[in-house]
């Protein structure tokens, strides 16, 4: 049997930033404090949230960069401003060098989203697409929900869009507690995002196949799902 993604009582916040990004040579997968943060074979679902989070064009935030898989599908939609939070100091230079080369304004800002969100006015954003690590076993479900109550709705323009995704947690829920992921988004998402502020009439998703590869540490169910979360 695997072991967890998290050890009883384990957090990685404190040392997070400045532990080393490790990208493999192929440059498909990459690991910080040994944990398994993004992998390539995530991108054709990687692709659909970014471009939910981009459907709205104008100014787009995205929390977490990882492989830059979404921040380059982003960049193919017809956006205004892509604005990148990203916490790890490795990750955060290979998002400065890959911001040089894209065709839309990037701006990048570094540390922890729970420090740099609160910087940002409210009602400056199209769209969100919030793709962040957990970074301790206490928050390992839950850390999606600490944004999106405290900040998504504020954050957005009327009618822009918020995308998001927890494969960590969403994985352990499939390996046992779910076997149908649209019955795991109603149960465990969609009242949280209820009581964050928005309608339930105003939240929908999309599934598509995927093939994990058996290897994968953290996701082995074969689809994947992704919100669209409207602001009123």
């Amino acid at each position: 049997m695997s072991q967890p993604i998290f050890a009883s009582g384990e957090n990685c916040k404190s040392s997070w930033k400045e532990a080393g990004a490790d990208f493999n040579e192929a440059d498909t997968h990459l690991e910080i404090m040994g944990k398994p943060v993004m992998e390539r074979w995530e991108t054709p679902y990687m692709h659909m949230i970014a471009s939910v989070a981009a459907s709205k064009g104008g100014r787009v935030l995205e929390i977490g960069f990882g492989l830059a898989i979404a921040a380059t599908k982003i960049e193919e939609h017809n956006i205004e401003e892509h604005v990148i939070i990203e916490c790890n100091a490795g990750v955060f230079d290979r998002l400065k060098e890959w911001a040089k080369a894209q065709p839309h304004k990037v701006t990048p800002l570094l540390g922890l989203w729970e420090d740099v969100v609160p910087t940002l006015p409210d009602g400056q954003f199209d769209g969100i697409l919030y793709d962040t690590y957990p970074l301790s076993e206490e928050t390992w479900h839950t850390h999606q929900f600490e944004f999106i109550k405290g900040h998504a709705s504020r954050l957005l323009k009327p009618g822009g869009v918020l995308s998001y995704c927890n494969l960590t947690s969403w994985g352990e829920y499939m390996k046992g507690k779910y076997t149908d992921i649209v019955q795991m988004f109603q149960e465990t998402q969609i009242p949280q995002l209820v009581e964050a502020g928005f309608k339930k009439e105003n939240i929908s998703w999309d599934t598509m196949p995927i093939s994990p590869p058996a290897e994968c540490k953290y996701y082995a169910h074969n689809t994947m799902l992704a919100p669209r979360v409207i602001k009123q």
